[in-house]
């Protein structure tokens, strides 16, 4: 429970940090950031699992980042993110190293951020059906 307790406000705490560029900067700074977010996420925290992963995906350096930032990024969407299930269907679309696009997948994702609210999820999903139909 303490240990628990202690994560939550060092998360809080970090992502206060994090928009503060010159903290963000510094090695040891950032290495701080990145293991409370990464500890926050190994612990089931959808919002931190979305957060983590966008920067891991986005940001992260190498393909063991980005991998592991997709991974956290579905575990969020399956939660109900919104924000999370609305990248991994952009990147379901667009494939990934070793995998195909796959556009069923796309939908599928697109469709959890639209039950969630995400205000592109309903542009994306019309479109994909759109460009599915025949001419």
């Amino acid at each position: 429970m303490f240990l628990r307790l202690k994560a939550r406000a060092s998360y809080w705490l970090a992502r206060r940090l994090f928009h503060w560029s010159w903290f963000v900067r510094q090695p040891r700074g950032w290495k701080w950031l990145e293991g409370q977010f990464a500890r926050m996420a190994n612990l089931g925290d959808v919002g931190a699992q979305s957060f983590y992963g966008h920067i891991l995906t986005f940001r992260g350096v190498g393909l063991g980042a980005r991998e592991e930032g997709v991974r956290l990024l579905r575990l969020a969407a399956l939660a109900g993110d919104g924000k999370a299930a609305y990248q991994v269907g952009v990147i379901s679309l667009a494939g990934t190293p070793g995998k195909a696009p796959d556009a069923v997948e796309a939908a599928r994702f697109w469709r959890i951020a639209l039950k969630a609210g995400h205000p592109l999820a309903e542009i994306k999903l019309k479109g994909l059906v759109s460009d599915d139909t025949p001419q």
